[in-house]
């Protein structure tokens, strides 16, 4: 089965710190859309602060609503100039774990 991830890289001027806050609360908002353990299952996702980077696999539909609030979230609070985003194909599953 082929995923579809995206992979956010952020810039050295930012708090990544606070990127990470706006992962949480991406989370938080897809909670409230699919309720806990629907994301706990099925929005896979990563987070890694020494990369500053975040993988977000868009495969399922909890993950395809992860991904946009997330994308609103960044852009409007840090601006689309302050990360880069691509589309990934890969045949591997993301970790939930807390590094890339």
């Amino acid at each position: 089965m082929q995923n579809l991830e995206y992979r956010y890289q952020f810039s050295p001027s930012l708090d990544i710190a606070e990127v990470e806050a706006t992962v949480t609360l991406a989370v938080l908002a897809t909670e409230s859309l699919h309720g806990e353990s629907r994301v706990r299952l099925e929005a896979r996702h990563a987070f890694s602060a020494e990369n500053r980077l975040c993988v977000i696999d868009s495969t399922g539909e909890v993950g395809r609503d992860l991904n946009r609030l997330f994308l609103g979230f960044v852009s409007r609070e840090f601006g689309q100039d302050s990360f880069d985003v691509q589309l990934v194909a890969s045949t591997e599953c993301v970790s939930t774990a807390p590094a890339v």
